[in-house]
């Protein structure tokens, strides 16, 4: 049995049985290294030897909760708030509707930005969403339909638009490994090769806002309220500071590269202005990173859990004994690869990641089946983008489920994971298959 199967397969049977990522992480960490000939020594050092590359994640997101947490204690996000509050309490019913899609829209355009206006990737959902929550559940929107609205900001523009996420995602990791497994591509329009699995996206979205999640669904404004303080007092002052830490602390993360440095320096001029007090400074700081516990341990355990399946080797014999099932026929060569991909993704947990491992294997496949430079970046592409939305342990979940669950009352498997592979990861498959077959 292939070690990336039990260990993949494993995770996500656990986890939808309502057992924590965490511990289904570990499980099939130890389940896939043991299969995998690793033993318990193997594994053990493996998983271990994994868990670094996760902890700088980890670190830049508890620092990120921190700043998340002095910025709503400035104002600024209740501020929004209050204005949504005050439209739905001066609106006829039928107005209140338009509110909804305006806050919708907004959330839609602020994640699509997050990964090529202002690439902060999911630095904007512990900002933006908490203190959005009160107001969301006044309008009784389904948080899966916001889960799924971030998710297609998150994953469809860096797949799709080489700027920013997407400039790295596509030409320096896509295109740049297509090309050293010897396929030609300097006259591979990247945009055109993606753009039909992006139409898959964007058909999974539809059906989530318009059709799956457009129902009512009511949650308890009493745990909201005793989470996230509805009623904080905000002057010009208090908001012109926290707008001016904003701007300072993504400044500082794009002149570096560093969240850490730019979370920090965020919360650090809240201190100096005086809107957080130095005798409060430790109790926020412990508050924010409590907020973002959880994605950070996970993102930590996924690191080790990836680290042990490379360990057993059986990431790249998967992907060969995939080439060997194929035959000679394109559709069912298109249709395992992408299978392949989906399994790999959800494992490692990283499109960005997973590209190179498929690349080696399935260009040189690919160019045997006769598929054109065209189809083959499309083909890996999808099976690398395949998986990264409904993964238990991808950021691209964890990061709404960070936002939408503050009060406990959106669960990360069954109202972020479940809904995104659903409206994602099924659409993308199949108009990756056609993409495949038609270009």
């Amino acid at each position: 049995m292939n070690a990336v199967i039990v260990a993949v397969g494993l995770m996500l049977v656990l986890s939808l049985c309502r057992v924590h990522v965490v511990i289904a992480l570990i499980a099939g960490a130890f389940a896939g290294g043991m299969i995998g000939g690793l033993g318990i020594e193997g594994t053990l050092k493996a998983f271990n030897g994994g868990l670094g590359g996760g902890a700088t994640v980890a670190l830049s997101y508890a620092l990120l909760g921190a700043f998340a947490v002095a910025i709503a204690k400035s104002g600024l996000a209740h501020a929004l708030s209050d204005q949504a509050l005050s439209l739905i309490n001066g609106r006829r019913k039928g107005d209140v509707r338009e509110v909804k899609w305006v806050l919708v829209l907004l959330i839609l355009v602020v994640a699509v930005c997050s990964q090529n206006l202002i690439p902060i990737h999911i630095a904007f959902i512990p900002l933006l969403l908490p203190p959005l929550l009160y107001v969301l559940t006044r309008l009784r929107i389904d948080r899966r339909l916001i889960a799924c609205v971030i998710t297609f900001g998150l994953i469809t523009p860096y797949m799709f638009l080489p700027v920013g996420f997407g400039n790295i995602f596509l030409n320096e990791i896509l295109l740049a490994n297509v090309s050293r497994a010897g396929v030609d591509v300097s006259e591979v329009n990247v945009t055109k090769a993606m753009a039909i699995p992006a139409a898959g996206l964007l058909f999974g979205l539809v059906v989530a806002v318009f059709f799956t999640y457009r129902k009512k669904r009511d949650y308890d404004l009493a745990r909201i309220e005793q989470v996230e303080q509805v009623g904080i007092q905000y002057t010009a002052r208090t908001l012109l500071v926290a707008a001016l830490a904003i701007v300072v602390a993504f400044v500082v993360q794009l002149w570096l590269g560093s969240l850490i440095l730019g979370s920090l320096v965020g919360f650090v001029l809240f201190s100096l202005s005086g809107i957080v007090r130095w005798r409060e400074t430790d109790d926020l700081f412990t508050e924010g990173m409590k907020m973002m516990a959880m994605i950070g341990f996970i993102m930590i355990t996924a690191s080790g859990f990836a680290e042990v399946m490379k360990a057993t080797g059986d990431v790249n014999s998967l992907v060969e004994d995939a080439a060997q099932w194929i035959g000679h026929s394109k559709g069912v060569g298109a249709l395992l690869m992408l299978l392949v991909g989906l399994l790999v993704t959800m494992g490692i947990g990283s499109s960005f990641s997973t590209v190179p491992i498929l690349a080696a294997i399935f260009v040189p496949l690919c160019m045997q089946l006769g598929f054109d430079p065209l189809a083959t970046v499309c083909i890996v592409g999808t099976a690398g983008a395949l998986g990264d939305a409904g993964s238990p342990a991808s950021d691209s979940t964890l990061g709404p489920t960070s936002g939408l669950n503050v009060d406990g009352q959106h669960h990360h498997i069954w109202d972020t994971v479940v809904p995104t592979f659903i409206h994602y990861n099924l659409p993308l498959l199949a108009f990756g298959w056609l993409a495949a077959m038609s270009l």
